[in-house]
């Protein structure tokens, strides 16, 4: 599952792609990445999961892996690697200087301003560059928006399954689990447009919506790594 060894999974991705040198990534291919916004209990750790499995055996080389990215593990590794940092050599190159120039057209701040929300962009930026990632909220599919490899999803379903899902992953009272979903829904919507002006409910800001109630996990993974073979035909086998 994606909670044993998730933060190593993360350590080995870094760590791969910063070793890059400025001629093996012009040889490479720019593989995608996929941002997931998701209504609270909608699945997306689930479908997360089983998406990794089915693209690892579908993507060319499988040697490096698909990696998981939400919130607390784009935390952990800004504060344990310094990403931006470390990724430096990788982004060095001039056709690539548009993803700083992104980042102060999205937050309308200048180098001296950066706090945790700007740095978390610059990686989620970066990340998305690199490509085989999946990157679970935060504004990802607002922030790579204009990245060519970007693939953006978006989880919803009715709010009896949501409850229902919440309760069982966290074992809380009906009651206790309907707080829950507001509480995040709320927080979620608040984030998005406080720092990025969007509201996460605009469906043009995806290139698909999945509805979980009517589709389980396992046909919502399906669902999303087909629609990414048809979008980029040549990062598959």
């Amino acid at each position: 599952m994606l909670t044993l060894g998730a933060y190593e999974k993360c350590k080995r991705y870094i760590e791969s792609h910063s070793k890059e040198t400025k001629e093996t990534s012009r040889k490479k291919e720019q593989f995608p990445c996929i941002t997931i916004s998701r209504q609270t209990g909608a699945g997306s750790y689930e479908v997360s999961e089983k998406l990794i499995r089915l693209l690892d055996k579908k993507t060319k080389e499988s040697e490096q892996k698909w990696t998981y990215f939400n919130k607390e593990l784009i935390k952990k590794v800004i504060e344990d690697h310094n990403l931006p940092e470390i990724v430096s050599n990788y982004l060095a190159e001039n056709k690539y200087q548009h993803l700083t120039d992104a980042v102060y057209e999205l937050l309308g701040v200048k180098p001296s301003d950066w706090t945790l929300i700007h740095k978390t962009t610059e990686t989620i930026l970066q990340i998305a560059r690199m490509g085989k990632a999946i990157i679970v909220g935060r504004g990802g599919n607002v922030i790579t928006a204009k990245l060519p490899n970007a693939f953006h999803i978006r989880l919803v379903a009715p709010l009896e399954n949501r409850i229902k899902h919440v309760q069982e992953v966290f074992g809380y009272s009906k009651h206790k689990a309907i707080e829950y979903i507001e509480k995040e829904d709320k927080n979620r919507r608040k984030y998005l447009k406080t720092h990025f002006f969007r509201d996460p409910e605009d469906p043009t800001l995806y290139h698909l919506i999945l509805n979980t109630g009517l589709l389980n996990y396992e046909e919502a993974a399906e669902l999303i790594s087909e629609a990414l073979r048809i979008k980029f035909p040549k990062c598959f086998g």
